[in-house]
């Protein structure tokens, strides 16, 4: 993987734009029929269910940064012995921090979605599934969008990308082979993504917030029943090496979404021992449990599409997250 900086403006941070270099196969699909009718009904629910960030969302919302937006419960720290010595000034500056790296990453994740969708369009030889594509890179520029927007006016900024995140979205934007860039956003990514935004969406008190989380979780489901249906069957008559090297990258890449969510870069912020907060947010019986349930969505998925093999689903024991497999599919 290559990665170039490029001299910007006059008056723009240096580091505001980032180039990989990438390589993958660009296909023409000559068959303008339809043969995958279920990938055409989802392209007719993407067209039908299109929405404007910009005039949906009740912008003139007051937000109060500071309040309990989420349930304190959910902060990684919370009933620890950093939680009891926090005083208010403390609990008002950690709130805010707190849902300030949630959103941060969940907007440079729509990011990474972005460009592999971008990708996909060019790189998947089906038809169906370029018109179906085309409508999730519109879905991910509104996300980003709508996430950058909430970030800028209601919580004053951002955090720069976690560093497990840019991790998979880098491999997953720079591997050659279109199946690989399926797993890794649609199954894996998306499908996170969308446990994550749901449980968000059922506790959250702020009312702009929770509608746009409610109008992008309607797109997220539409996305990962596109990798699902585009994937099945396909990895059938693969080579055994060639099912383990896709199931090995699955399960690094849930690995590093697990670590992702220790919010190493939050304990900074509030100037707190970095390595002994990760330790009691990784071992808080809150968070293991929340990390566990993230998964509920990809490990069905990984199972239909006759990936969970007896090497994986050890794997997936390691995470304990096998109670998930058979949950109902996201197609």
């Amino acid at each position: 993987m290559q990665h170039a900086t490029i001299t910007t403006p006059a008056g723009r941070d240096n580091d505001a734009v980032e180039l990989l270099s990438t390589t993958y196969d660009t296909a023409y699909s000559w068959r303008y029929e339809t043969i995958r009718h279920d990938l055409h009904n989802l392209y007719e629910k993407a067209k039908r269910d299109q929405w404007n960030g910009s005039e949906l969302l009740a912008w003139d919302t007051s937000v109060d940064p500071e309040s309990e937006i989420l349930p304190d419960v959910q902060i990684p720290v919370y009933g620890t012995y950093l939680w009891e010595r926090c005083t208010k000034d403390d609990l008002r500056k950690l709130r805010v921090e707190n849902l300030r790296w949630i959103l941060s990453n969940f907007m440079h994740g729509e990011q990474g979605a972005l460009l592999a969708t971008a990708q996909i369009v060019d790189c998947t030889p089906s038809m169906e599934a370029k018109f179906y594509a085309s409508t999730q890179v519109v879905d991910e520029a509104r996300h980003v969008e709508v996430f950058a927007r909430y970030l800028h006016d209601k919580l004053e900024g951002s955090y720069p990308i976690n560093p497990n995140l840019k991790t998979l979205l880098d491999q997953i934007v720079t591997d050659s082979r279109w199946d690989m860039k399926y797993l890794g956003m649609q199954i894996l990514v998306e499908g996170l993504a969308m446990a994550a935004f749901g449980f968000m969406h059922a506790t959250c008190s702020e009312p702009l917030l929770k509608d746009l989380l409610h109008n992008v979780i309607r797109d997220e489901s539409r996305h990962v029943a596109f990798g699902v249906l585009a994937l099945t069957g396909h990895f059938e008559d693969f080579s055994e090496s060639e099912r383990r090297e896709r199931e090995e990258f699955l399960f690094e890449g849930c690995r590093l979404m697990r670590d992702r969510l220790l919010a190493e870069e939050v304990w900074v912020a509030m100037g707190w021992p970095v390595a002994e907060t990760r330790e009691i947010v990784m071992h808080s019986p809150t968070m293991i449990e929340f990390r566990k349930m993230l998964f509920s969505t990809v490990v069905p998925n990984v199972k239909r599409l006759g990936l969970l093999s007896p090497w994986l689903r050890e794997r997936f024991a390691e995470l304990d997250v096998l109670k998930f497999e058979n949950a109902e599919p996201a197609a």
